[in-house]
Parts: structure tokens; C-alpha cells; sequence
């Protein structure tokens, strides 16, 4: 059959980072929900109808035991595609290379992913493979996603040399999709030219080919660091899921105006024990919302001396904490403030930067609105301002 699309699972790697927490063992064939970790990416690959064969590229010295267990598997869990089996390489790239050479004739498109993302969804593999098809020009499809943290390039001594603009840069992901004959190309050069690379994306930069990078996923994790095994022994995959935040706080006392961690000044006085910033408060409900934790209330009391005047930024930091542990991951805010006096337009742009700091969050992820009620209830009176968040998030 011609024009087929095949994906490589690269299970070959020896693991030696993380062999001490391991026990030894490659993160590739630690069980999950009772199977090995590449057994995962073979089922979301399998299942997208774009996909009609898997390449499966396993470790010399155990290849052997991986590929019965592979039909051991299959038998009982019938993946719905052909199946084929190589030998790994000593680098990635040799890995790819031994399954290329693994592909049937009539295979004209790949998808080249690390077995180490055991949480990829079948629809990521199903737009790639789309994107490929309606992008004939193109010579690979990746996934990526925005950076978040700033980028320093350095030279030998770590002395900083230049700084990219973030919203040029993507953490890319696999499966990376591509054309078979240009990638074996690509393969073949870097094999005559001696070139070193981690992603086979890297290979068509070199080659000065064309690759499109589309919107990865944001549970498309890699396990890399001893810290990632216990989204494996939580045996939970991440989920979405979203926290509603609601504050308000009255005029009159003697705090000044804080609005998501900016000082506002003017005449409106807020009164409140902390430091009364109600978008801040909205915003750390929102949040143990995601956590079902109950409320700053709890966390917080507004009778504990020790938060007279405190800092929201503080509190909002103790929240962040608590939902790292937790291993919740923020995607997106959504903030309303609604109050008659005074204006913020004036300071909206700064207040969406500084919670957008505050949560390590890019700002496009930040969205942050005024408004009124028209002169109308507590807030046209006058008496005082409310605030409103809405978090999205993967746990």
C-alpha cells in the first residue's frame, strides 16, 4: 500500500541519568498501569487513523525480550496496525536511522517519537500527520510550546552573551512527522558529515529544509529528572481542570489599593487585615480551586495576627507552593475587576504583567479586564470592589 504513514518508537535508550532512582532500570520499561512505558506511546499512536504501522527500536541486548513481550501484548491488546522491530543505536539519531531502515516500501511518512512522553494523545499524532499532508512544501511538522522562562545564551566561562526574544522560542516535542525519503536524506549527511543532534528536526535545519512547528501539548511530557517518576507511581495521567476565585473588599479603611500586586494610590482606601488586594485574593481561590483546598479564609485567617498587613504577593507565593506540589500546572487566568472608581484602564497592562510574573505564567496566557456596574448595588455606591478569576490548569 503506498502513501502510508508509520511511526518509530524510540525505546532504546540506556537511561544512565536516571539509573540510581531507577534501580537500573531505562525509564522506557518501567511499568505503568501494569505495562512498559513504551507500550503507552504505541497505543496512542495506533489509535489515530492516520498511522497504519509502528516501528518499535529497542535495545540490542534486549531486544529479544522486548519484541515478545510486544506480541504478547498485542495479542491481548490488539493495536490495529503492522508491527516491526530494530535494534537501537549508541545515539538517538542511530536509533532513528535503524528504524528508517525498518520501513516498508510503501511507507511515504513518519512520526518519530521518544517512548519517554508516555502521555501523548492520540489527537496530537492525528494533527501532525494532518499537518504534514496539508503542507506538501513543508519537510517536517513538530510540536512545541512557548517558553516560559527567559532564555540566556553564554559563552565557555558562563558569561552571558546574548538574550533571544522569548516569543521567538518553542520547547519542541516529539512525535516529529516527516516525509521518509527527506529524513533518510537528512540521515545520510549527518552520517557523511559527522553531525551530532537530539531532535531529527535539527537534521532538516542543517539541511536547510522547511519545518513547521504547530501547537504542542501541554501534558506531552518527557520523564527526564528523578522528580518526573511520580507522575508514574501517582499512576494519575494530567487532566484539565479549572478554579473560580470571588473577593471583595470595602472602602473606607486604610490600606491602600493593591490590584494584583500594583499599587494603585489614589483616594480609595481599602479595609481589610492583609494587605487587601482583592485581585490577588480571587486569584489564590481560583487557584485552590484547581487543588480543592477550600479558600484563603482557611489558609489565611483574617483573625492570625501574624497576617495583619501582609503582603498578597506572600500569600499568593505560599499558594504557588502548594500547587507545584501538588503538581498542578497553570495554563491560563482570566480576571475581572469590577469597580466604579477609580479608573484602571491606566493600569491594566501593568497589572497583567506583574500576576503574569508572579505565576510564571506568557503573557498572552494573561488576560486581565475592568469594569463597572453602572452605578448600580455596592460597588456603584462607591462602598467597595470585587474581583473574579478564572484559572485553567492540568493536574
Amino acid at each position: 500500500m503506498q502513501n502510508e504513514c508509520w511511526g518509530i518508537i524510540l525505546a532504546a535508550g540506556q537511561g544512565r541519568r536516571m539509573a540510581e532512582a531507577t534501580g537500573g532500570e531505562a525509564k522506557q520499561f518501567l511499568r505503568w498501569k501494569g505495562v512498559p512505558l513504551w507500550w503507552h506511546s504505541a497505543m496512542a499512536m495506533a489509535a489515530s487513523p492516520a498511522v497504519h504501522g509502528l516501528v518499535f527500536v529497542f535495545p540490542p541486548d534486549r531486544k529479544a525480550e522486548a519484541e515478545a513481550e510486544l506480541f504478547k501484548l498485542d495479542k491481548s491488546n490488539n493495536l490495529g496496525v503492522r508491527i516491526a522491530v530494530a535494534e537501537g543505536g549508541y545515539r538517538r539519531q542511530d536509533s532513528v536511522r535503524h528504524g528508517l531502515e525498518a520501513l516498508p516500501a510503501g511507507c511515504a511518512r513518519v512520526l518519530v517519537h521518544d517512548s519517554a512522553r508516555p502521555f501523548l494523545s492520540t489527537a496530537l499524532t492525528t494533527r501532525l500527520a494532518a499537518a504534514l499532508d496539508d503542507n506538501p512544501g513543508l519537510c517536517g511538522v513538530i510540536p512545541g510550546l512557548p517558553v516560559t522562562d527567559t532564555i540566556k545564551e553564554v559563552d565557555g566561562d558562563g558569561i552571558v552573551a546574548g538574550t533571544p526574544p522569548r516569543a521567538l522560542l518553542r520547547a519542541v516535542q516529539t512525535p516529529q512527522a516527516f516525509p521518509v525519503e527527506e529524513l533518510r536524506m537528512a540521515h545520510a549527511r549527518a552520517e557523511e558529515e559527522g553531525w551530532d543532534v537530539t531532535d531529527d528536526a535539527s537534521l532538516m535545519e542543517y539541511c536547510e529544509l522547511p519545518v513547521l512547528v504547530i501547537e504542542g501539548e501541554a501534558g506531552n511530557i518527557k520523564i527526564t529528572n528523578p522528580q518526573d517518576l511520580a507522575m508514574l507511581t501517582e499512576n494519575k495521567p494530567l487532566l484539565p481542570c479549572c478554579g473560580y476565585g470571588y473577593d471583595v473588599h470595602a472602602y473606607g479603611g486604610n490600606r491602600p489599593l493593591m490590584l494584583g500586586g500594583v499599587e494603585i494610590g489614589g483616594d480609595f482606601l481599602v479595609s481589610a487585615h492583609s494587605d487587601g488586594d482583592v485581585l490577588l485574593h480571587a486569584l489564590m481561590d481560583a487557584i485552590l480551586g484547581c487543588l480543592t483546598a477550600g479558600d484563603i479564609g482557611h489558609l489565611f485567617p483574617d483573625n492570625d495576627p501574624k497576617f495583619e498587613g501582609i503582603s498578597s504577593v506572600v500569600l499568593l507565593d505560599h499558594v504557588m507552593h502548594l500547587a507545584a506540589e501538588a503538581g498542578l500546572r497553570l495554563c491560563h487566568v482570566d480576571m475581572t475587576v469590577i469597580a466604579q472608581k477609580p479608573k484602571l484602564a491606566p493600569h491594566a497592562e501593568a497589572i497583567r504583567r506583574n500576576v503574569a510574573r508572579l505565576l510564571d505564567l506568557p503573557l498572552e496566557h494573561v488576560a486581565f479586564k475592568a469594569t463597572t456596574e453602572e452605578k448600580l448595588g455596592f460597588t456603584g455606591e462607591l462602598k467597595g470592589l470585587k474581583a473574579v478569576a478564572l484559572v485553567t490548569a492540568l493536574r
